[in-house]
Order: C-alpha cells, then structure tokens, then sequence
C-alpha cells in the first residue's frame, strides 16, 4: 500500500530543493526519478531488493571503511542513553561511475554504507549492521550519516511509538473515513501524552497511568 502510495504522495509535495529520505521499501528507480524530476534530491537505503547494485556498493566501499579506518580519517559518531549505547561510522564514494548498476539511478552521485553496533547494558554486540545507500547528491560521509539519522529519528519518534503504543499496524478498522478519524485521535492522544512530563516514563506506562487514575488523565488532557 505504500509503495503505489509514495509517487502519488510525491506529486502532492512541494520538496524543490528537499532531500528526500526513504527506506528500502522505497528504493525504486521510478521513485528516484520522480524526486530528481521534482527538483529535489533523494537520498534511498539500498537492500536485498536490488541484489546487483547492493553488491556493487558493498564491494566499492567496505575496503574504503578499511582503509580509513586504518588512516583514522573515517568519519564515526556516537549515541548515549540511558541503558544503550551505539557507534557508528560511515565512508561514502562519489565514483559511481564505476559502478554500472547505478547508471539506471537518475542523478545519482553518492553511494555511502553507515557501519554501526550497540552496547547495551554494558554488553556490546557481536554483530555489526550494514546499511547502505544511493543518493542524487553529493554528499560528505558525515552529510549522509547525518541525514540518515534524521530519517530514523522521524521513525523512532513517531512511527514506531504509534505502532508499538498505540498498535497502530494491528489496527483494522475500515469502515467509511473511520481509518482516517481513529488515526487522527492516536496523533492527538499521543501528543497529549508526550506533552505531559511529570510522570517520566514511556508510553505504555503514561496510557496505564492515564487508564488507572483520574486525577493524572486530566493532566493529560489540559
């Protein structure tokens, strides 16, 4: 369903000059072509879906991270909070040229792999992720790593709260506009919640909270 929505979504955008983010769902030469031809830039997390051209970034950029690394001039960073913390590094290529997948990508000009892994609790993974991708523009390591940060703070903050608070993907209603209207309310309500902040805690236990006591609901509600 999002996927023959995104194009029509991008139509009804004003983004000239925007660079568009968007997951690996999204990763499609049409798309990439609708953004260019919108005078703004993409920015598209590459996956199994395109096995040719993750291969070829994968190939291009993993002795790149290496070799930086080795230099120390790889660009990383670093997240902390409370009970997590994780690292991440990323190197980018703007010879795409090299690289003949990438010649049905209107535009492109960058390919970047973001390389990170977390310590929780003190415990560090022993796995590292791999996230790759394709952009129009030309970007720095540290751009791109930026940008992609962005996208998943856009997820994490609203998207995955919903879901997982509000089970906002389990939901089945379809009844008329009701799908619309149930959806506008989790927004009000969630927004309510993440206004109030005496009681500092997660969602689920604000909702709880909310459910099992008057006197907080209605700070809540005002």
């Amino acid at each position: 369903m999002e996927l023959t929505a995104l194009p029509e979504l991008l139509e009804l955008l004003e983004i000239k000059g925007c660079l568009v983010t968007i997951d690996a769902m999204g990763c499609q030469k049409s798309i990439a072509e609708t953004i260019v031809d919108k005078q703004a830039d993409y920015l598209l997390a590459v996956k199994a879906n395109h096995k040719g051209l993750l291969s070829q970034i994968e190939n291009a950029l993993l002795p790149e991270v290496t070799r930086q690394a080795s230099e120390g001039v790889l660009f990383n960073e670093a997240d902390y909070h409370k009970n997590r913390e994780e690292f991440r590094c990323c190197a980018v290529s703007h010879n795409v040229s090299d690289l003949s997948e990438t010649s049905n990508w209107k535009d492109a000009k960058t390919v970047g792999v973001i390389v990170s892994y977390r310590k929780e609790k003190n415990k560090v993974s022993n796995e590292l992720c791999y996230r790759y991708y394709i952009s129009s523009a030309y970007l720095s390591a540290e751009e791109l790593a930026r940008s992609a940060r962005q996208h998943w703070q856009i997820e994490n903050g609203l998207h995955w709260r919903l879901d997982v608070g509000f089970k906002e993907d389990d939901c089945r209603i379809r009844r008329e506009g009701a799908a619309p209207v149930f959806a506008g309310l989790r927004h009000i309500a969630f927004n309510q919640l993440k206004a109030e902040t005496s009681f500092n805690k997660g969602m689920p236990a604000k909702q709880k909270k909310a459910m099992r006591s008057t006197d907080y609901l209605e700070k809540v509600l005002k």
